[in-house]
């Protein structure tokens, strides 16, 4: 075999290799045995001072939600604000400090420096703001409350009310949306949904092993060597925890729908799959990196052809008449990375961040299939190809050409935030198949691609391990609620820079498929 053979053999195998002319870079680690928990509670006693040496206006408080620390002693303290006691909705910030702990840097979500507001006395009542909510919704609420918030809009901070309005949509998924509402105008400023929707593939992954916890005859499908991850029978209903999946010998189910520990199995391998990959791949100690598991809920609603992330779990529904459970690898790749988002940027579902924070869930899906390596459910760039949604064999949404399923965009233009957030997803999920792959007709795992730029440029891809880390350490140290496809152009060759070095193929690679889905070039480059 040649030694070009050799290579592509090893990048089909999805192996991280360094592209010819790569410069060798020893790659920002996450610290040995960090404590993350620990480090926000240090950050937090330092908040007071940080905010001073930053410079922020009277009445702003910062409340640490995260930290991210190298091995080199680098850490990215990710803040949310208050002032003057109210909320700061889009106040989210990142303080890159040094190993010696000194401010080397800092990032504000939408330049927020400061979020000041002449007055903190609303003109419009808070039952005219609920209303408006209510009606914003556009569901039967079953909840419905507000608070006074400072909501950080692109132009400046605004006196608004954080309207929470909770309730089922017609097709079964709940909503737990929030709507900010100018509290002096009345205006609708913007909306966001807690419960974020996706769709996957169902009962593929063949055989397989589960961790569970017990002893005959009362096994339980609680996994306590990651976090507690446990999954639960919802029987149909569609709120409560549900009844925890036992059983007598420990093998569960039968790979057929009619059993119903079966789609328990799918969904708990899937949840054991993204721990350990988030964990070996990037050193992430579970959805909220705290070390704590989650819990899958299965069997829910009547004949739901979706699957949910509401903030603390993953819910899946059993699919067209109740035979196709949609529990398959990606799903819970996708799901629970839902959890990483909202744990980290926090992107809201709406705007170029909308289509940021769906997309980064079908690529951390797509990589956690590929990570899986299970021969039932190979890995792809389709997403939800098995579970024939369509009615015609078709996948729900392809990454190599996101405009094959007739909605979403290959490109990224200034109209893409206005779309709904799966299909602003697809410029991102564009751009992470050029990284991954590059341009021109390939074929991985049995499945034919031919991708072409928006810009009429070819290049080759990094491999599909690289462009994940890039795109894994943007998200975490990088970006913030209210980011654009600009800001993540920007956040990714800084963190191409910082993993791999400037000047280097990875990073130029990275820079090529941004200019490949037409997001122009920012203060960052290679």
């Amino acid at each position: 075999m040649t030694s070009v053979g050799a290579v592509a053999v090893l990048a089909a195998a999805g192996l991280a290799i360094a592209p010819a002319g790569a410069s060798v870079r020893s790659a920002p680690l996450p610290a040995s045995g960090f404590d993350q928990p620990a480090a926000v509670q240090s950050e937090q006693t330092l908040s007071a001072k940080t905010a001073a040496a930053l410079g922020l206006g009277k009445g702003e408080v910062l409340q640490v939600k995260d930290v991210v620390k190298d091995a080199d002693g680098t850490e990215f303290v990710r803040y949310e604000r208050t002032y003057n006691g109210l909320k700061v909705a889009g106040g989210d910030m990142i303080v890159k400090r040094t190993g010696d702990g000194a401010i080397s840097g800092v990032t504000y979500n939408r330049n927020a420096t400061g979020v000041g507001v002449k007055s903190t006395k609303p003109t419009l009542s808070q039952s005219a703001a609920l209303a408006k909510g209510a009606k914003a919704a556009g569901f039967k609420a079953t909840g419905n409350q507000g608070t006074l918030v400072v909501y950080v809009t692109p132009a400046k901070p605004v006196l608004a009310y954080e309207v929470v309005t909770t309730g089922v949509k017609a097709d079964q998924t709940p909503s737990v949306l929030h709507s900010f509402i100018d509290a002096n105008t009345g205006a609708l400023l913007a909306s966001d949904d807690e419960v974020k929707t996706g769709t996957g593939k169902s009962m593929y992954a063949g055989t397989v092993t589960i961790g569970t916890s017990g002893s005959a005859p009362n096994f339980v499908m609680k996994d306590t060597s990651r976090g507690g991850n446990y999954t639960t029978d919802l029987n149909g209903g569609s709120s409560g925890a549900g009844t925890t999946f036992t059983d007598a010998d420990n093998i569960w189910g039968t790979g057929a729908a009619s059993n119903r520990q079966t789609a328990g199995v799918d969904a708990h391998y899937g949840s054991q799959l993204t721990w350990d990959y988030y964990k070996n791949v990037h050193g992430r100690n579970g959805i909220f990196n705290n070390g704590q598991g989650a819990r899958s809920r299965v069997h829910y609603g009547n004949a739901y052809v979706n699957a949910f992330w509401d903030g603390t779990q993953m819910t899946y529904g059993d699919g067209s008449g109740n035979t196709h459970p949609l529990t398959a690898i990606d799903v819970a790749g996708h799901e629970m990375s839902h959890g990483v988002t909202e744990a980290t940027a926090n992107l809201n579902y709406s705007g170029d961040a909308g289509g940021l924070n769906e997309a980064t869930s079908d690529i951390f899906g797509t990589m956690v299939e590929f990570y899986a390596n299970n021969a039932s459910d190979v890995g792809d760039y389709l997403i939800g190809e098995k579970i024939n949604i369509n009615g015609n064999g078709t996948p729900l949404r392809y990454m190599d050409k996101p405009s094959k399923d007739g909605r979403s965009k290959d490109c990224w233009t200034t109209s893409t935030g206005g779309l709904d957030p799966h299909y602003s997803s697809g410029p991102l999920n564009h751009w992470f198949y050029l990284a991954s792959e590059g341009t021109g007709a390939k074929t991985i795992n049995g499945v034919n691609y031919n991708s072409t730029s928006c810009n009429g440029t070819t290049f080759a891809g990094v491999g599909r391990d690289v462009a994940a880390k890039v795109w894994y350490r943007t998200l975490s140290t990088k970006l913030s609620s209210g980011s654009t496809y600009k800001d993540a152009r920007n956040g990714a060759i800084n963190s191409a820079k910082e993993l791999y070095g400037a000047g280097s193929a990875q990073c130029k690679g990275i820079q090529a498929a941004f200019s490949g889905i037409s997001v122009p070039a920012g203060s960052a480059v290679c």
